[in-house]
């Protein structure tokens, strides 16, 4: 599937118009794809951070954040809707300094109403009870400190395929006119069974499969090729050992499905960790 425009969604504009209403109308904003890696990155300086927060200089700061994180997984497609998400530390074997780490940004139940409505695929279900994992703040919190901008998580249905979820993703289109930026976080290469704990430190070790799915994937990336990327099991080897399961390359989908015809693609963070992780990670627009 070739990057094409992005024509003929079917939704309630008028309903549409009336909750976003407050958002206003801006120029189309930047999708962004972040490869967050260790929940670590959240409390520590290095170069990953310092490519997040460079990552927003040149971007309009936005009404909202959409976040589609690799650790919310569950049954039909949910939406954070409350006023004011919980930080959730949903890891274990970390120091004590992380689980302190509170990100107070607000939720936004007007945006988290745009998004079931724009979304025609699948009924949208509102969510009061997730909040924000660490695949959205561990990030989110580098670029926008202060926590004053409204953020959204979306949930990604275990149960769909890459093109379901890539045929979804497209529908939020309509948000990046919005003042809305869309963030995707996961990792490409995402192999937690084979890393080298022994490496971590080893400035960008990948092992040669890593390397060579990584580097395929910044190819069909570079060429809009996204029906192979879409379809990735049938790339080999080194693709089924890079993305064993699902939910960390997802998110890089629901950003490249937003790509529009001859929009400018740029990576940054593009190094690999520990052998079988790489933080690459991806702006449209």
């Amino acid at each position: 599937m070739a990057v094409v425009p992005l024509t003929g969604v079917a939704m309630n504009l008028k309903e549409f118009g009336r909750i976003t209403e407050g958002f206003g109308n801006t120029e189309k904003m930047p999708v962004l794809f972040l490869g967050h890696g260790s929940p670590m990155n959240a409390i520590e300086e290095n170069e990953f951070v310092r490519g997040f927060r460079e990552s927003v200089r040149t971007i309009p700061r936005p009404k909202a954040i959409l976040c589609i994180s690799a650790h919310w997984e569950t049954k039909g497609t949910r939406v954070t809707a409350m006023p004011n998400p919980r930080t959730i530390h949903d890891f274990g074997g970390f120091p004590k300094a992380l689980y302190e780490v509170n990100y107070p940004a607000p939720g936004s139940p007007e945006l988290a109403e745009a998004t079931k409505k724009i979304i025609t695929k699948t009924e949208v279900i509102l969510d009061d009870k997730w909040g924000l994992d660490h695949g959205a703040w561990s990030v989110i919190k580098h670029m926008y400190p202060d926590a004053d901008i409204p953020v959204v998580q979306m949930s990604l249905d275990y149960q769909q395929t890459p093109a379901y979820h890539y045929e979804l993703a497209r529908e939020l289109d309509r948000l990046r006119s919005k003042g809305i930026l869309i963030i995707g976080s996961g990792n490409m290469v995402h192999n937690l069974r084979m890393v080298a704990w022994d490496k971590m430190n080893v400035d960008d070790y990948g092992y040669d499969w890593a390397l060579e799915a990584s580097d395929k994937m910044k190819q069909f990336i570079q060429n809009g090729n996204h029906t192979s990327l879409i379809n990735y099991r049938s790339n080999g080897r080194p693709f089924e050992l890079a993305v064993p399961t699902p939910e960390h390359y997802l998110p890089l989908l629901y950003t490249l499905a937003l790509q529009r015809k001859d929009e400018k693609v740029s990576l940054f963070n593009d190094k690999a960790m520990a052998g079988s992780l790489t933080m690459t990670s991806v702006r449209i627009g």
